[in-house]
């Protein structure tokens, strides 16, 4: 299988630089229409995707995202990996704004949004008690310490509903849980891209202390986009250098993410609805077929 990098940009990552061929695609997806057109091309002879995830001018906000449609539209159009880069906000001292984390644990906190491709007609559970790719978040960690910027590994990200930031008594709240990082676009993306069989990594650039950090005061748009404008151009190297490390050819994932539904499916084959079965057709079609 040849490797096929889908990169979903978030705030402040709107373009891959140096891209060849590169064409904006429509993708039409059963679940809606995706945040945007695609940006296809190959880079260093992998191929690539970029769909910027708020769509280009910042136009959806994080709860009116279409999660779905984006991880379809990715896996329809043949990703086999994914990288999520996103904005948010530090919960401990050591991760400082400019800094760059390697996510590897959620807590969902979301509450206003689809979070499966699987329901009436088709049910299916799959495991997520490690829901971001090892291999994938290596593959990010030495990519930024190539570029010299500060890479932390092994963070766990709260995912709030939004749009508004947290109140201090959230924020002193998720700190007692052992949290590292709060945003508002982490899931239901990791979860949808488990259920779709893709490898998929967060790379967090921090942009604030939230509002618990004494020092720092709340937290306001103007603070958050002046840090994305200096970490915008090392999250674009480091998508660049991705290729390189990862290379043309797929091999399995050792952690069997691309192999999530082998046992996910409850509903026996005879009973899932036809319409779903069609629904699931990228997402799902490797065993339902």
């Amino acid at each position: 299988m040849n490797t096929m990098i889908g990169v979903i940009g978030g705030s402040g990552l709107y373009q891959i630089d140096g891209l060849e061929g590169a064409s904006w695609v429509k993708v039409k997806t059963p679940w809606g229409k995706p945040s945007d057109e695609v940006l296809v091309g190959r880079l260093d002879g992998v191929a690539m995707a970029f769909l910027p995830r708020h769509g280009r001018g910042h136009v959806h906000s994080p709860s009116t995202v279409n999660y779905r449609a984006n991880i379809d539209a990715l896996k329809r159009l043949g990703c086999t990996d994914i990288i999520a880069v996103s904005a948010v906000g530090s919960l401990r001292e050591d991760y400082v704004p400019g800094d760059f984390v390697i996510v590897d644990q959620y807590i969902d906190r979301t509450f206003a949004r689809e979070k499966s491709f699987f329901g009436s007609g088709c049910v299916a559970h799959v495991g997520f008690s490690h829901p971001t790719c090892r291999r994938l978040g290596d593959a990010a960690a030495l990519a930024a310490q190539d570029l010299g910027v500060t890479v932390h590994r092994g963070a766990t990200y709260v995912a709030m509903e939004g749009p508004q930031f947290s109140t201090l008594a959230e924020s002193r709240l998720y700190r007692q849980w052992g949290a590292d990082l709060i945003g508002m676009t982490g899931m239901p993306e990791a979860k949808l891209a488990r259920e779709a069989e893709l490898c998929y990594t967060c790379v967090a650039m921090v942009t604030d202390f939230d509002c618990w950090h004494p020092d720092h005061g709340a937290v306001d748009v103007a603070q958050v986009i002046k840090i994305m404008g200096k970490n915008s151009a090392a999250a674009r190297q480091l998508v660049a250098r991705l290729p390189n490390i990862l290379g043309p050819e797929r091999t399995p994932c050792p952690q069997g993410c691309d192999r999530a539904l082998d046992t996910a499916i409850m509903t026996a084959r005879s009973h899932i609805d036809p319409d779903m079965k069609e629904k699931l057709d990228a997402v799902a079609g490797r065993v339902l077929r």
